[in-house]
């Protein structure tokens, strides 16, 4: 009995069998779009195409064989699945445009789309009311053409918007009827006076302060756009910053500190002022005025203090006086000339006040008569 030959041939043929079977599955799974495909590039060799025939006797899955196939698949094999309809390249791109893109409209927001469409409007207006300007000249010039002085400058809005470039002027400012409007804004200092404000200090002393602020508005655009009166809305902030801070005072502290009163004023006004385009320049405390009451009480506490300090210096001069006295004593003791001198001295000066006549005695009998008296 012959034992059956084998050729190269004959054992190379299930292998063919084999990798034909897994690319037509393959092709079928890249047709229907079921599964992953196969990449452009795949490496070359034996050892992928044994991969590939033991996967497939082995009975392994579609996405397996597939990931063999591509790991050791050959030109030949992709030729094939190519003509069977698969894609080693992936979903086509056509595909895939298909799926991911969407037209500019839909992706745009809603809010783009309308304010788009507003500003297509807005252009339609301001054409029409520059055709009706340009038709109606030279009237209408009269109504376009404003004047700015040097101290003030303009914000010009258009259909409510703020036209770009900022405040206008000084100088001529254009602008468009119907559909321009403008508000000036004085740029110099501005002053004004704080009413009296009754004030109750941290030693409960009610007092009344009235004051002065100096301020200039710095940024037009901002004085406009973020309130609707700066005047008034910083006339009413140093009103109220002041009762706050000398709220915190001593009644000894207003009447002494009034200068560092007023600076930390300033600051916390152009602190609060700032986002308005408002500049701060000056604080200043004009008056402080106290009850009668107070005020007599205070006058009689003065007084008293004044009097006893008078009182005390002239305790004091009396006592530096007899101090002298003594020591005068003392030396016209020891020369009896020096006291016949300040008798003369004495003379003289009563003789020049008065024009009474004075006979003088000799200081010699005044003495004999002293000494007999012991």
């Amino acid at each position: 009995m012959a034992a059956p030959s084998t050729s190269p041939q004959a054992a190379s043929s299930p292998q063919v069998a084999v990798g034909d079977a897994a690319m037509e599955e393959s092709g079928h799974a890249g047709r229907n779009g079921r599964g992953p495909t196969l990449p452009a590039a795949a490496p070359r060799g034996e050892a992928g195409a044994r991969g590939a025939e033991q996967l497939a006797l082995s009975g392994g899955s579609p996405e397996e064989r597939e990931a063999t196939l591509r790991e050791g698949g050959n030109p030949e094999e992709r030729d094939a699945t190519l003509r069977e309809g698969g894609n080693p390249e992936g979903p086509e791109p056509a595909a895939v445009a298909d799926h991911e893109t969407t037209p500019f409209l839909d992706a745009q927001p809603a809010e783009d789309r309308t304010d788009t469409g507003l500003r297509v409007y807005e252009r339609i207006l301001v054409f029409i009311s520059f055709f009706f300007t340009v038709i109606t000249f030279p009237i209408s010039i009269w109504m376009c053409i404003k004047i700015i002085k040097e101290y003030e400058r303009a914000i010009v809005f258009r259909l409510g918007r703020i036209r770009k470039g900022g405040a206008k002027g000084p100088g001529l400012v254009f602008i468009l009827p119907c559909t321009d409007s403008f508000i000036k804004v004085d740029m110099r200092t501005i002053s004004f006076d704080i009413p009296p404000q009754e004030i109750l200090t941290k030693d409960s002393v009610t007092v009344n302060v009235d004051g002065v602020v100096y301020y200039q508005v710095q940024n037009a655009i901002d004085a406009v756009k973020n309130i609707s009166n700066a005047d008034s809305a910083t006339r009413l902030l140093a009103q109220t910053t002041l009762r706050n801070v000398l709220g915190t005072k001593n009644l000894s502290q207003i009447l002494s500190d009034r200068k560092e009163i007023a600076h930390g004023m300033q600051d916390m006004l152009a602190d609060a002022t700032k986002p308005w385009g408002v500049k701060v320049e000056r604080v200043e405390i004009k008056d402080v005025k106290l009850p009668v009451q107070l005020q007599r009480a205070m006058a009689a506490e003065a007084e008293a203090t004044r009097e006893a300090r008078a009182k005390v210096i002239a305790a004091e001069g009396e006592m530096n006086a007899s101090r002298a006295l003594k020591e005068a004593s003392i030396v016209f003791t020891e020369s009896p000339a020096a006291l016949q001198l300040r008798y003369l001295q004495t003379l003289t000066t009563i003789a020049a006040e008065n024009s009474t006549i004075v006979f003088p005695l000799p200081i010699n009998m005044l003495q004999g008569i002293m000494g007999a008296n012991r």
